[in-house]
């Protein structure tokens, strides 16, 4: 059935795939009120997909097509969004491992069965088994026979007058795929009309309040004792992938224990946490434990995202809004929350959410942190044995003890109190104001580090790398604070944040 399919054609059915579900995105979106009716599987697969491309993209040998379908899944494995991203990422896996066989379609989808905790019949699960057929077009007509059908299977979909978002979009992958391999072109139009029921169904959601999703790095005897562990927590449970890396799916009440469930599995990242909604079964909103304690803090980059999350604390993307960290604040569940803004143009969001937190009956505490290094110097003292508020005390103190700086490279001429800079020069700002200016961005941080350590008293340093920071800095610069600064510690990580080569901390 795909004997035409090479690597070639597995990159246009990747690009031809993305072209359609950016075209019905929102029809997709209209379409989610299963299993939760936020109205973003449209948004979703389409990200999936996209990362899938990128993957593909990044493969420069020539592949044969199952390496190719190979990439394409691990791709849009680790960039998987949602519980449909993430059931069409094993889908994908599935259709990899049976290319070579005549029912590919069909052990794609056992794939995809296999991924889910409990499977629900009138899913994306029950249109990809339904793909089976003598053509291609003959499985895409199946498929879509079983989307039309998928009200008849969920009380949910048939009250809101709707077919299941997620087997929606298999069908758009399936018509894609029939395209690129034969050249005809389907449109497989969806026969229930989307009307204002999934408001509807929104208002009467009755699941549990968080998305949580990661990637975790761990082995598959560690991933069975997980899978069993959320299992109990909540629903909605997919992980899919295998050794090293697995994407975890799972809604929950408590964001908290099904990250610190990862945490004891093995190495979560790219850790995503989404409130679902406020709406509870008792009709309310979710009250926070007025006894429990956390720690949210912004995290720049992937490296300083896990360094806070081995911490005990719960990363916020880079850049976020108002309802990131406010979503942030509610997912941890705790009714005493310290959010660390590492950076100062993030504070007035960050106070702003906290302010929004109070009437969920959250008591939040801003910490002033203007870098990832004083966050950590600030988690370092953290003492859930003292009273919220002398903690939090303890914390600010620790964190404005740390002397923060970055080196970046100036992108504009400038006069500064280092002198004049041009774009392309390396400076480095301790606090804030530029100190040192150069050409040489391993003579610049080493100059850097002498300068910040020369008042004395300083007992250890803290660096991290920026994900565009040359192979060996962090090497060079410890080896040159041990040879001159003997009584100085030196922790150096992968930070992987953007713009910055290298950030600071001197305590």
């Amino acid at each position: 059935m795909l004997e035409a399919m090479d690597a070639h054609a597995v990159r246009r059915w990747c690009s031809q795939a993305i072209a359609l579900v950016r075209r019905h995105e929102q029809e997709l979106n209209d379409l989610n009120v299963y299993p939760v009716p936020d109205g973003d599987t449209g948004t979703n697969l389409l990200m999936t997909l996209q990362a899938a491309e990128r993957a593909l993209s990044e493969v420069l040998e020539e592949q044969t097509p199952g390496d190719a379908l190979r990439t394409m899944a691990r791709g849009a494995l680790m960039g998987a969004r949602g519980n449909s991203g993430v059931i069409t990422a094993q889908w994908l896996a599935g259709l990899a491992a049976g290319i070579t066989g005549s029912r590919a379609l069909q052990d794609a989808a056992v794939a995809a069965y296999e991924a889910v905790a409990h499977p629900v019949e009138g899913t994306i699960l029950t249109v990809a088994r339904a793909a089976d057929g003598a053509t291609l077009r003959e499985c895409a007509d199946a498929a879509a026979v079983a989307l039309a059908r998928t009200p008849e299977q969920l009380p949910e979909l048939a009250a809101a007058g709707v077919v299941d978002a997620g087997g929606r979009g298999l069908v758009l992958l399936l018509d894609a795929l029939v395209q690129t391999l034969t050249g005809e072109e389907l449109s497989h139009e969806v026969s229930v009309v989307v009307g204002h029921a999934p408001t509807a169904a929104l208002s009467g959601y009755r699941g549990p309040a968080y998305e949580v999703q990661y990637l975790l790095d761990t082995d598959a005897q560690a991933v069975d004792k997980l899978r069993s562990v959320l299992d109990r927590l909540g629903d909605s449970l997919v992980i899919v992938g295998g050794q090293p890396s697995w994407r975890v799916h799972v809604h929950v009440d408590d964001a908290g224990a099904a990250i610190e469930a990862g945490l004891e599995a093995g190495r979560p990242h790219q850790i995503q946490v989404t409130h679902l909604t406020s709406s509870k079964a008792e009709g309310g909103p979710r009250r926070p434990d007025p006894t429990a304690r956390a720690v949210v803090v912004t995290a720049a980059g992937e490296g300083i995202a896990d360094l806070l999350v081995n911490e005990n604390a719960v990363p916020v993307r880079s850049k976020p809004s108002t309802s990131d960290i406010l979503d942030a604040i509610l997912a941890t569940g705790a009714g005493r929350v310290a959010v660390l803004p590492t950076d100062t143009n993030l504070r007035a969001v960050a106070q702003t959410a906290a302010d929004e937190a109070f009437g969920e009956g959250v008591k939040v505490r801003v910490i002033p942190t203007r870098s990832p290094v004083q966050a950590l110097a600030a988690l370092a003292v953290r003492d859930p044995a003292r009273r919220f508020e002398d903690d939090v005390i303890a914390m600010a103190e620790a964190a404005a003890a740390c002397r923060s700086a970055e080196v970046t490279i100036a992108s504009r001429e400038a006069i500064t109190v280092a002198g004049r800079c041009v774009p392309g020069d390396v400076i480095a700002l301790v606090e804030g104001e530029v100190n040192v200016i150069g050409q040489d961005l391993l003579q610049v941080c080493c100059e850097l580090l002498d300068r910040m350590l020369a008042t004395g008293r300083n007992e250890l340093v803290t660096l991290l790398t920026g994900a565009d920071a040359p192979p060996g800095l962090a090497e060079a610069l410890t080896e040159h604070v041990r040879e001159k600064w003997q009584l100085v510690d030196v922790h150096a990580y992968e930070g992987g944040q953007q713009h910055y080569p290298l950030l600071v901390g001197v305590e």
